[in-house]
């Protein structure tokens, strides 16, 4: 499909949709995979606006961000901005969680810091490496799809209508029927594997990596603000990886994206710190009910209407 647009400087640019939909955090080529990725030339602030609410809210709650990142040029019709956009929101995803949890992050440091020698934290050093072992699944999935060639084949909007209400409805039974006995501080090896297994079926859209990976803690047991918690920690290699992944797309970007990199990114950490803050203490009152019914209500209406 060829969609044309009327810059505001008055040209035409063409814009070519080999699929049903684009991810809005990637590039849309021509009908061949091979050919060079094609970016929108300039962003509104309601544009980068958008993205950054998009990100930075879905990021965290439980209801999948890429899922939604998918489906906002469905609804709005934006061009993709490239890889310095994508680059700028998972930093400022990552700066929100450092900012929020940075008690536990500076913990998890001494612990990296206690594995060279350097210090004597046996506690912090035992999570830093189980935080580290179950971001492995995700690190060789990812590489593997992205070598690979799969990404492209995951934009489909009734593979993300289909996640979120398979993933949505054992949220539900995670949370009615997993007990709450455990913290973070309670974290094992067979916990922080089975989670980052979990995380790994993140990277197919629908699923949300939030919530796999509190689907997975509550299986195990852990309390609805541990297992959020749990989530957020065990997100930062991921997203910084998700970042770094994309670096070699840099080379489609052009320079004039710089600023709306910036301002993108500030945006974004602004979203996700005020998400964050919602949801632990939403989670220390509330279950997980309502991102479980706007999850599958929100894959029906997919399914039904796209």
């Amino acid at each position: 499909m060829i969609l044309k647009l009327l810059l505001a400087n008055g040209t035409e640019t063409a814009l070519y949709f080999p699929h049903d939909i684009c991810h809005a955090n990637r590039y849309c080529a021509s009908n061949q995979h091979t050919a060079k990725p094609t970016y929108g030339t300039s962003m509104t602030f309601i544009q980068m606006l958008l993205l950054a609410i998009v990100q930075g809210v879905t990021e965290f709650l439980p209801i999948s961000s890429s899922g939604h990142l998918i489906l906002l040029p469905v609804f709005t019709g934006y061009a993709d901005q490239g890889p310095m956009i994508d680059i700028a929101v998972h930093v400022g995803s990552l700066l929100a969680i450092i900012t929020y949890f940075f008690k536990d992050v500076w913990a998890l440091g001494r612990g990296g810091l206690a594995t060279v020698g350097i210090g004597q934290a046996a506690a912090e050093r035992r999570l830093f490496w189980w935080i580290i072992i179950g971001t492995i699944p995700a690190v060789i999935v990812g590489l593997f799809l992205k070598t690979g060639g799969y990404l492209d084949g995951f934009r489909s909007t009734t593979l993300v209508a289909t996640n979120l209400i398979i993933y949505g409805i054992l949220l539900g039974i995670a949370d009615r029927f997993g007990k709450q006995v455990k913290s973070f501080e309670d974290l094992s090896l067979k916990d922080g594997i089975i989670v980052g297994l979990a995380q790994a079926l993140a990277l197919i859209p629908g699923t949300s990596r939030s919530g796999v990976t509190m689907t997975a803690a509550r299986f195990l047991g852990y309390t609805r603000v541990e297992a959020a918690r749990f989530s957020f920690l065990l997100s930062i290699p991921a997203v910084a990886g998700a970042g770094v992944l994309i670096i070699p797309d840099l080379m489609g970007a052009s320079s004039d994206l710089l600023k709306e990199a910036l301002i993108t990114g500030v945006l974004t950490f602004l979203a996700a710190l005020a998400t964050m803050a919602f949801l632990m203490q939403f989670l220390r009152k509330a279950s997980m009910m309502v991102f479980v019914i706007y999850r599958v209500a929100m894959g029906l209406a997919l399914l039904a209407f796209f």
